[in-house]
C-alpha cells in the first residue's frame, strides 16, 4: 500500500500561534484514493531539521507533502531548503507564477518588487503546479528510486490554509498518475449512552473475533460520544471489503442495539433532525444549566426550522416561575436542580411554544455551585411530549465546558431515545 507523511513547518505553529487545519484536510484526501498517511509532524524554520525530516520521511514513505514557508520573508526558507535537498544547481522563473503574482499584486494595489518576483523563482528539480490562490508556487519533486529504495513523491505547498486546500487536487492528481493505489474502506459507527471503558468490555469478543485485515479504533468525544471506526487498508476489492465490513456491524448492533445511532459523520442533532422531520413532529427547549447550547445544536442543522420552534433560556429562577410558569413551591422545596423542576420546565415550554416535544435541562457546571447533595457535575434532564414526560439525572466530572456539552448531547440522546419509542 502506498503512505505517506504529512509535514507542516513554521514556528508559529509549534509556538500555538496558529493551528494547523492543512494536515486533516490533505489525510482527507489522502484517504479517498487510497494513501495511508502514516505520521504527521510538525517542525520549526530550521533548515538542517527541515531537510533531515523530509529525508526520513521519504526513506519510510512513497509520498510526502510539506507546508509552509514558501513566503516572501527571510524566515520562509523551505524552498531553499527543498533546493539543497534536491542538489537543484539552479533557480529558474516560472512564468506562468510569475504572472499570477502580478495580477494578484496589481488587483491589490501593491507594488511588485523583487521580492515578490523571486516568488515564482524555482528549484531546477521541481515542476510547478501553478498556485492560482496566491503568489507562493506549489511544487513536485520527483525523487530518485536509486536513493531511497522505491519511487517517492516530495511536495511542496503554501501554509496558506486556503491556498493549501486548493493545491490538494493537484496533489491528488499527481499521486494517482505515478502509482497504482488500492482501495481504503472506513466506516464509521456513532454510539451514544455507553462509556469508552464500557464499551470495550461490552464488545470485547467482537472485537477479538474481527477479520484480521479489519483495524478498530475508539473516537471517543463528549458532544459526539463514542465512535467505532472500521477500516481495510487494501488487499481487498472495495465491494469485497465493505461487504466484510457491514457483515461486522451488523453483529455489533445485535450486541449494542439502540446505542448506535448513526454512521460516518452523522451527529446527535442530525439524526434527531430527521426523526422530527419524517415524523412531522417539532421541539423545542428550556435550558438552565446549558445555557442555550441545545438550540445551538439543533439549529446547527440545515433545515431545522421545519421542526425547530425556540428555546427559554431560563437560567433565573424567576424565569422559570415567571416565563415557564412553574409553581415557586416546587423550586423552594425541591430546588432547581431536580426531577420535579426540570420536568415543570419540559411541560412549560412546550406548553409555551406549542410544540410536539420538548427538552429541558438544569444542572450545576461549576466550578462554583455545587453542594455534597449536588456536586459540580449534577445535571436533571427532561423530555416531555403530549402524553408523558421521562427524566434523568447524572453526574460528570469535567470542566464547566466539558460539563455543559455532556448536558448537552446526554439530554439530545434522552429525546433520540424517546422519539424512537
Amino acid at each position: 500500500m502506498i503512505t505517506a507523511s504529512i509535514c507542516t513547518i513554521g514556528d508559529e505553529i509549534l509556538i500555538g500561534q496558529i493551528i494547523d487545519t492543512n494536515s486533516s484536510k490533505i489525510a482527507v484526501a489522502l484517504n479517498s484514493i487510497g494513501v495511508k498517511v502514516n505520521n504527521m509532524i510538525s517542525i520549526g524554520d530550521d533548515s538542517k531539521e527541515i531537510k533531515e525530516t523530509i529525508s526520513k520521511c521519504v526513506k519510510e514513505n512513497s509520498v510526502v507533502i510539506i507546508t509552509g514557508g514558501l513566503g516572501p520573508t527571510k524566515d520562509d526558507i523551505t524552498k531553499k531548503s527543498l533546493a539543497e535537498f534536491t542538489g537543484a544547481t539552479c533557480s529558474v522563473c516560472n512564468k506562468e507564477q510569475l504572472g499570477i503574482v502580478y495580477n494578484i499584486l496589481t488587483a491589490r494595489g501593491i507594488e511588485i518588487t523583487d521580492i515578490n518576483k523571486n516568488q515564482a523563482f524555482v528549484p531546477n528539480t521541481c515542476k510547478v503546479l501553478t498556485n492560482e490562490r496566491g503568489t507562493a508556487p506549489n511544487m513536485e519533486f520527483m525523487l530518485p528510486p536509486e536513493k531511497y529504495g522505491h519511487k517517492a513523491l516530495l511536495f511542496s505547498l503554501p501554509g496558506v490554509p486556503f491556498e493549501a486546500e486548493a493545491a490538494i487536487p493537484k496533489v491528488i492528481a499527481a499521486i494517482k498518475e505515478e502509482f497504482e493505489l488500492e482501495d481504503i474502506i472506513h466506516q464509521t459507527v456513532c454510539t451514544f449512552g455507553i462509556a469508552e471503558s464500557t464499551l470495550a468490555k461490552i464488545i470485547e469478543s467482537w472485537e477479538e473475533h474481527l477479520p484480521e485485515n479489519i483495524h478498530l479504533a475508539y473516537l471517543p468525544n463528549p458532544i459526539y460520544g463514542v465512535k467505532l471506526r472500521l477500516s481495510i487498508y487494501g488487499g481487498i476489492t472495495y465491494q469485497d471489503g465493505r461487504n466484510l465490513i457491514d457483515k461486522e456491524v451488523e453483529k455489533l448492533k445485535a450486541i449494542i442495539g439502540d446505542a448506535i445511532y448513526g454512521y460516518r459523520d452523522t451527529s446527535l442533532q442530525e439524526v434527531i433532525g430527521e426523526v422530527l422531520r419524517k415524523k412531522h413532529k417539532t421541539i423545542s427547549t428550556a435550558e438552565s444549566c446549558t445555557g442555550g447550547f441545545i438550540a445551538s445544536l439543533l439549529t446547527s442543522v440545515s433545515g431545522a426550522s421545519e421542526y425547530f420552534y425556540g428555546s427559554v433560556v431560563s437560567y433565573s429562577n424567576s424565569v422559570k416561575i415567571n416565563t415557564l410558569g412553574i409553581n415557586k413551591d416546587i423550586i423552594e422545596k425541591y430546588g432547581a436542580v431536580s426531577r420535579e423542576c426540570v420536568e415543570e420546565m419540559a411541560r412549560g415550554v412546550r406548553r409555551l411554544m406549542g410544540t410536539d416535544y420538548a427538552v429541558a435541562t438544569s444542572g450545576i457546571a461549576g466550578p462554583l455551585g455545587g453542594t455534597q447533595n449536588k456536586p459540580v457535575g449534577t445535571i436533571w434532564m427532561a423530555v416531555a411530549d403530549k402524553d408523558s414526560v421521562i427524566s434523568k439525572t447524572m453526574e460528570f466530572k469535567g470542566d464547566r465546558k466539558t460539563n455543559i456539552e455532556r448536558f448537552a448531547s446526554n439530554a439530545l440522546n434522552l429525546l433520540r431515545l424517546k422519539l424512537n419509542q
